[in-house]
This record gives C-alpha cells, sequence and structure tokens, in this order.
C-alpha cells in the first residue's frame, strides 16, 4: 500500500473517472461508427483506453490495490448516463452527441489535472519521482482539443435555427420528441 492516505484515493478517483470514459467512448465509438467523426471516436476510445492502463500501471507500481466499489460505482454511473444521454431526454439526436462530446472533454480535462497534481507532489514521495510523469501528461495536451473541436461542430449542430425559426436539430426535431404537439395530450 502506498504510506500516504490521499496517494491511495486520489488515484483511485481518477480510475473510476477513466473506467466511466472509457465504457463512454467505447459505446458511442461503436454507435457513430458509420458518422463523419468515426473514425475520430474510434482514435479517442483507443487513446482513453490506453491512458486508463497507465494509470492502473502506475497504481500497482505505486502498491496503490484498486477500489472495486468504486470502480463499479463507476461502470454503473456510465451505464446510467446513458438514460440521460438518450435522445429522448436530452431534446434529440444532435444535442445528445454535443452532450456527449462535452463529457468526453470533461474526462480528459480530469485526467490532465491528475498528472498535473501528480507531477506537483512527486518531489515528496520517491516512488513518483521516478515515473515520467511528464510524459503521461503530454498526450493530454493534444486530446482536449480533439473533443473541444468535435464538440464546437456538435454545439453548431444541435443550436442551429430550424426552418420554423426554432432552434433544434436542422429541422427536426428537439419539440417533436419531447412535447406533445398542441392540444394532444401524452400518456
Amino acid at each position: 500500500m502506498a504510506s500516504v492516505e490521499g496517494l491511495e484515493i486520489y488515484p483511485n478517483d481518477h480510475l473510476a473517472g477513466a473506467t466511466t470514459g472509457t465504457e463512454l467512448a467505447n459505446h458511442i465509438k461503436t454507435e457513430y461508427a458509420d458518422t463523419s467523426f468515426g473514425p475520430f471516436l474510434a482514435e479517442l476510445a483507443g487513446d482513453i483506453d490506453q491512458d486508463k492502463a497507465s494509470l492502473e500501471e502506475l497504481m500497482e507500481r505505486l502498491g496503490i490495490a484498486q477500489s472495486p466499489t468504486k470502480q463499479a460505482t463507476s461502470w454503473i454511473a456510465e451505464k446510467a448516463s446513458r438514460l440521460k444521454l438518450s435522445e429522448t431526454m436530452s431534446g434529440g439526436r444532435e444535442m445528445k452527441r454535443l452532450m456527449e462530446f462535452e463529457m468526453l472533454s470533461l474526462g480528459i480535462e480530469g485526467k490532465a489535472s491528475l498528472w498535473r497534481a501528480l507531477i506537483a507532489v512527486s518531489d515528496s514521495h520517491p516512488a513518483l519521482a521516478t515515473t515520467d510523469l511528464a510524459r503521461l501528461e503530454e498526450p493530454t495536451g493534444t486530446q482536449p482539443a480533439r473533443p473541444e473541436g468535435q464538440q464546437s461542430q456538435r454545439a453548431e449542430e444541435a443550436t442551429r435555427p430550424r426552418s420554423d425559426g426554432r432552434e433544434g436539430e436542422n429541422g427536426h426535431g428537439t419539440d417533436r420528441h419531447t412535447r406533445p404537439a398542441a392540444g394532444r395530450r401524452t400518456r
């Protein structure tokens, strides 16, 4: 076990987040495989899987046991997030995509924060001082721009004025999927 409690808890919290991110990235990679951004998502999912593996290896080297409770909770949370990210709950396909890309961006920024924090305390922890944390942080410098670029495109699509003057999904969508027509009752 690591000698400092925070050094056991903090990476486990980030590993839980990485589990959620990996599950989300792999899910949407499959869902959007046939789209113009399918190749981007396939590459990003691979990067996220690799980063999660790097964190697991670091934890093993430091003698930090993985928390089964946090891993199970994060796996369940990602499955539950699919309800929130459904077209019905999000207001339509384009808004769903925007929220998915935003979640990926937030996860990548969280990962970058982990590496920066570990770099900051590495002088106090000999096991960290022997780890090339700067190398681990390096890919995070390029990844956030990639989802954010896609996220900007998704935002534009999700909020583009519809043909009837309202905002929504290219003339389809948001109101049609989530609100009953005037005078109609829902079940």
